[in-house]
C-alpha cells in the first residue's frame, strides 16, 4: 500500500507508469484468484485502492496546472 504523500511528490509521468505497473499487477492477481492460486484476496482490493490514489493525485495534478 503506497501513501499519498509519497505519490504526490512524483511527477505525472512517474505516476502514469505506477498506474500501469499495477494494473498489471491487479490482471495477475485476478488471474491467480480466478485459479485459486491467490493465498490473501484482500490483495486485490489494495491493489484497486492504490489505482484509484493514483489516478486522483493525477486529476489533482492535472487540475493544478
Amino acid at each position: 500500500m503506497m501513501k499519498a504523500k509519497e505519490l504526490k511528490n512524483l511527477s505525472v509521468e512517474d505516476l502514469n507508469k505506477k498506474l500501469v505497473e499495477l494494473k498489471k499487477d491487479l490482471f495477475m492477481l485476478r488471474m491467480q484468484h480466478a485459479t485459486n492460486q491467490l493465498d490473501n484476496p484482500m490483495q486485490i482490493t489494495a491493489a484497486k485502492k492504490d489505482i484509484a490514489r493514483i489516478k486522483t493525485i493525477i486529476r489533482e495534478k492535472e487540475q493544478n496546472v
